[in-house]
Formats: C-alpha cells, sequence, structure tokens
C-alpha cells in the first residue's frame, strides 16, 4: 500500500511554478494545491516548499539601495549608493558594499572608483602637490616667476606660499633718513664742542680790552 502511495505521487505530485508555495500536499486521493506568495515573499524556482523566501532589504546603512523592487517570482535587486563599491556580486545585483578609499595628502586619484571597483590612488611625483581629493598633482607655484619671494617651500600635500617682495624705495628712504640722522648727531657734536672751546678765549680778549 505504501509503495503505492509513493508511486502515486512520484507521478501526480507536481512543482509549483515561481511566485507560488505548497498549500497542501498530494494524496493518493487529491491532488497538491498551491497557493501565491504573500507580500514581501518571493519564490523564485519551481518547488514543492511550503514557504515562500523572504523579500532582502537594501540598507543605507550597508551602503546599497534598491534597484529594482521585490515581486513574487524574484527578490529584492540592490545597488551600492554613491561613493561606495560592491564586493559581493549575487544574482543579477548586490549583496554587500564598501566605501570607496581616500586618497592621502600627497597621493592623487589615479583612477575613480566605481559601483564595481575601488578608487586607486598614486604617490605624487618631486615638485608638485595634492591634497588628496586631486585628479593630477598640480606644480608647486614658483615664487621668482610670479615675481615674488618664496615665504614657504612647497610639500607634497601643499602648494608653496609666495608674498610681495619689499620695495627698495623704502629702503632707499630709510636709509637716507638715517644718513642724515647719524649726520645731524655728528654735527652738533662737533658744534658743541666748538662752542666749549671758543668761549674762554673770547672773554679773555674782553679783559685785555677794559
Amino acid at each position: 500500500m505504501q509503495s503505492t502511495i509513493l508511486l502515486f505521487k512520484m507521478k501526480n505530485c507536481v512543482y509549483f511554478s515561481t511566485g507560488t508555495r505548497v498549500k497542501t500536499d498530494c494524496t493518493e486521493f487529491k491532488s497538491t494545491s498551491c497557493q501565491k506568495c504573500p507580500e514581501t515573499t518571493y519564490m523564485d524556482l519551481a518547488n514543492g516548499l511550503k514557504r515562500c523566501y523572504p523579500c532582502s532589504t537594501c540598507g543605507s546603512g550597508a551602503g546599497l539601495k534598491e534597484k529594482l523592487g521585490c515581486e513574487r517570482t524574484a527578490n529584492t535587486v540592490c545597488e551600492p549608493i554613491e561613493g561606495f563599491f560592491c564586493t559581493d556580486l549575487k544574482s543579477g545585483g548586490c549583496a554587500a558594499a564598501q566605501k570607496h578609499r581616500s586618497c592621502e595628502p600627497g597621493q592623487f586619484i589615479s583612477k575613480m572608483g566605481t559601483a564595481s571597483t575601488d578608487t586607486e590612488c598614486s604617490e605624487c611625483s618631486s615638485g608638485s602637490f595634492s591634497d588628496g581629493t586631486m585628479l593630477s598633482c598640480q606644480l608647486h607655484t614658483q615664487c621668482e616667476k610670479e615675481n615674488l619671494q618664496l615665504i614657504k617651500a612647497g610639500t607634497a600635500s601643499t602648494d608653496a606660499e609666495c608674498g610681495e617682495k619689499s620695495s627698495n624705495t623704502t629702503g632707499i628712504v630709510i636709509g637716507v633718513l638715517v644718513f642724515f640722522l647719524v649726520a645731524a648727531t655728528i654735527g652738533g657734536v662737533f658744534l658743541w664742542k666748538y662752542h666749549k672751546n671758543t668761549k674762554p678765549s673770547e672773554m679773555n680778549k674782553y679783559k685785555l680790552k677794559y
């Protein structure tokens, strides 16, 4: 009897199509009945299961967003959000994502990250700089060519700092003022000594006259 029932099931208990699940199993006298998958569940294969699979969610906290919504016949399809790339491709979608790397100061972005690849960084060559966000390194400003004086030399991550050259006219004016000040001081000293030495002799002449 048992072998008869088993043979009957093998011939008459069919697998159901996608989007459905088994509601009741078949018996010797009754065929299998099916039911559509309820909301937020799916079945993407012909099956004999009594439960549909729960739909996946695409969380922004995991670096994912929804590309295609869940249907009774297919699971949710996720894709990386902006600034992330997929690290686990699955069923035409993405199951896990990772944030693109940030280049360090002194490096430039040699290859932009995509939804499937990470960002690539390269070192700046001597005489150039980048703060880590540039697509190419920039040459240091040549202060001499700009008719400016170098205040601070450039590094791999910063540009050179330039400043205005001090005016030659200002230097000349200051030099002239200092010269006249010194000359006036020396002249004053000589005059003081001269008057100091000549006053006694004049007094003697006055006494002899009278």
